[in-house]
């Protein structure tokens, strides 16, 4: 058994700590885990037959903003992507539809949904790559 994943995390198999004696936590990404769990700066995931550990650098109960900075850009810069392209591919959407003639229920319609599309795949690739490059590929 490999004892650090890909991720970084320290591998520690259940013989070792059958039990973890925690309250779960709905902060951070599970990754395929069944459960997490936080102890300070510990972040511990839950699978079948092992556990992961890391440790954040910042807390994210005691200072989310600061956690995602730190810790977890991919998500500010892919969230900052699906705001920001979705609402570009909108706005631009919109003004064409209706130079095209369209009402402006119909074109809002056709501005959101490629807002969205726009916007999610935008998200997609820069979550990605910036999740990329902080692990190293």
């Amino acid at each position: 058994m490999e004892f650090v994943d890909g991720d970084g995390n320290i591998v520690v198999p259940r013989a070792v700590r059958p039990i973890i004696d925690m309250g779960e936590t709905a902060l951070g990404s599970k990754k395929g885990a069944k459960r997490q769990y936080r102890y300070g700066n510990l972040h511990i995931r839950d699978y079948d037959s092992h556990y992961t550990v890391h440790v954040d650098k910042v807390d994210p109960r005691k200072n989310p903003l600061g956690h995602l900075l730190v810790d977890a850009p991919e998500y500010l810069v892919g969230a900052a992507a699906v705001a920001l392209v979705g609402r570009h591919v909108g706005k631009t959407v919109y003004k064409k539809r209706k130079q095209d003639g369209k009402t402006g229920k119909d074109a809002a319609i056709d501005a959101i949904i490629a807002g969205c599309l726009a916007g999610s795949t935008a998200g997609e690739i820069f979550f990605g790559a910036v999740n990329a490059a902080k692990n190293g590929g």
